[in-house]
């Protein structure tokens, strides 16, 4: 088949070299008969009889001789106006017919639209599709981009505050170093690990340093650069991309952010067996399928919303194993901080230790970006070392928001903040198992932050007890507690502590079962993400009980709210004499650090002994 093809090809070459070879000989035979003369020459031949016809033009006059001349039989000559060569032949001079070449003004009344047509297409090809080596024609190819251990440049050392997932992976890297002596016992590695956790606990950074350890090559590729415009193109590019990978194994093949790929199918208003990302998963699933973990491919995934993925995208043969990338403890943000601070040049008071201690709930994006802030307010500040109050202005920071000492309060405004936020940390240091205050300020903060309270845990939580609840609840009703004292009236600065109250009291009512009334019963779901507890759930509520539950739980939720309300005016009452010193003194400085407020709960407890 192949000799046959080469043989047509020869040939092909053969006929058109003959029929250029021809047409050469006939413009060079055409050329050595027809004679160019000038136009005088013509008008002597014409008066002489020479001319037997003549063909005639807009610029030419071309003819034939009676008899050859000078063994030609055909001439050439250009039209000149016949009064001027007239005039010009009375006095002896040869008129000769000269045309203007257009050559090069034709040509490019030719080229220059067709290359204008041609710029406009590959503009086109490259905004549709990436550009001509990855365009139009190459749409259904892969985009994921290929390292190798010297481009990732990422190891298990480069990765801190995630032990057992780092303990887990090992395993996929001396698999993927020696895959046939990892199997000698009969054991296969699982085909696919789903990397599951929050945003920005290095999930990506993990599937990296798997490919810097095991020197294998990387192909990364995120969830929604296989979906394009064109129906067909993503199952087109999850087949190339395997293909791909086939061809280099061992190799390891990441997917970020599974879930644009890996959503439920059937689920929303567009569900059909032909919508496009359906295909792309039925691609993906056949793949998983095909492809046999012996030859040293294995699939890394990662998402943080695992409770959208396709049921049959995580059975077993499929993603074998997950693996949670948590937030880290205490003693994971010490590394994290450790390795983020090896480029900072730090005072001799900065305490790593304090600050994990300060940062529970952040993840490692989180204490990088924290890093970063504190080095950049000693920059600003124009410092030699970035110091521990840095660091805490950094935290500050990124917690509350930013300073807007410029939004100016009227002194009515400023003394109802004042007391709002003294309630806030009075009771606070009234309740036992609450987090300790660390600050209270009356400088806005925000978006909408007119004054803020920042308590510190001690310690890192997983659990909380009813009595621990309604101290939390007790904390954030202080502030309008303390204005309920004071002035009587209410304002609307309490509104976000009112929302965080409400949703306290109704998950004890509907999902914690912590009322006699309904008993053990959880009614509703967290319809938020497991991994993301911080992102509230907007969308519409559909509950299973019945209307009079419902009544139920609104009394009962309203029945907590208003007993927590009259505990905490209550014990702000007994205080109200350091509530209105405290109050004066936040006016004054502005600010109350944890010292500030250890002397003022000291000097109330002297006046209470005095008594």
């Amino acid at each position: 088949m192949e000799m046959n093809r080469k043989i047509r090809f020869n040939i092909g070459y053969w006929i058109v070299a003959v029929f250029i070879l021809m047409a050469i000989q006939y413009f060079l035979a055409t050329a050595t008969q027809v004679a160019q003369i000038p136009y005088s020459q013509f008008e002597t031949d014409l008066r002489d009889g020479k001319i037997a016809e003549v063909a005639v033009s807009d610029n030419f006059i071309q003819g034939r001789y009676k008899q050859p001349q000078n063994e030609r039989s055909y001439f050439i000559t250009t039209r000149v106006e016949p009064d001027l060569a007239q005039q010009l032949q009375q006095h002896g001079v040869v008129v000769t017919g000269q045309i203007e070449s257009t050559f090069l003004r034709d040509l490019l009344s030719w080229l220059i639209p067709v290359a204008l047509f041609a710029g406009v297409w590959m503009f086109m090809l490259r905004r549709m599709g990436g550009g001509v080596g990855g365009g139009l024609m190459q749409i259904g190819k892969s985009k994921a981009k290929i390292y190798v251990q010297s481009d990732t440049g990422v190891t298990f050392k480069d990765v801190a505050g995630v032990d057992e997932a780092k303990e887990e992976l090992k395993e996929i890297v001396d698999f993927l170093k020696d895959p046939v002596g990892y199997g000698r016992l009969g054991g296969r590695m699982p085909k696919g690990v789903l990397l599951v956790g929050p945003p920005g606990t290095g999930k990506t950074l993990l599937a990296r340093a798997v490919a810097g350890e095991a020197g294998a090559p990387f192909f990364s590729i995120s969830g929604s650069e296989f979906v394009e415009m064109f129906v067909g193109v993503g199952a087109a590019r999850v087949r190339d991309l395997f293909e791909q990978a086939r061809a280099k194994a061992p190799a390891i093949i990441f997917i970020d952010e599974l879930d644009a790929l890996g959503r439920a199918r059937g689920i929303g208003p567009m569900a059909g067996g032909h919508d496009e990302k359906e295909q792309t998963l039925n691609q993906l699933l056949v793949e998983l399928d095909g492809f046999d973990s012996s030859t040293g491919l294995v699939l890394l995934a990662a998402t943080n919303r695992p409770e959208i993925l396709d049921p049959a995208l995580l059975r077993a043969g499929r993603f074998d194993r997950q693996v949670l990338v948590d937030r880290p403890d205490k003693t994971g943000r010490i590394q994290i901080l450790n390795v983020h601070l090896k480029k900072a040049k730090l005072a001799p008071e900065v305490d790593v230790e304090q600050i994990a201690a300060l940062t529970p709930g952040f993840t490692g994006a989180d204490l990088a970006n924290l890093v970063n802030e504190a080095t950049l307010l000693a920059t600003r500040r124009r410092a030699n070392a970035v110091s521990m109050d840095d660091f805490n202005n950094a935290i500050e920071r990124i917690v509350a928001g930013l300073e807007k000492r410029n939004r100016l309060l009227n002194p009515k405004e400023r003394e109802i903040v004042a007391h709002h936020e003294m309630g806030h940390a009075l009771v606070a240091m009234a309740l036992s198992s609450v987090d300790p205050v660390h600050k209270v300020s009356i400088i806005p903060r925000g978006i909408g932050a007119l004054g803020y309270t920042i308590q510190r845990p001690t310690e890192d939580r997983f659990l909380m007890t009813r009595e621990e609840l309604q101290n939390k609840m007790a904390v954030l009703l202080g502030g309008r507690a303390a204005e309920w004292i004071i002035y009587g009236h209410l304002s609307t600065g309490a509104a976000d502590d009112l929302v965080k109250v409400t949703d306290i009291a109704r998950a004890m009512v509907t999902r914690y079962g912590m009322t006699t009334k309904l008993g053990h019963v959880a009614l509703e779901k967290d319809r938020r993400s497991f991994l993301a507890t911080d992102q509230p759930y907007y969308g519409p509520q559909e509950h299973e009980y019945s209307d009079e539950t419902a009544a139920i739980i609104d009394e009962e939720v309203r029945r907590i709210v208003d007993e927590t309300f009259a505990r905490t005016v209550e014990l702000l009452q007994e205080r109200k004499p350091t509530l209105e010193r405290a109050a004066r003194l936040l006016l004054e400085k502005e600010t109350l650090d944890e010292a500030d407020l250890k002397s003022l709960l000291a000097r109330r407890d002297a006046a209470v002994q005095s008594i």
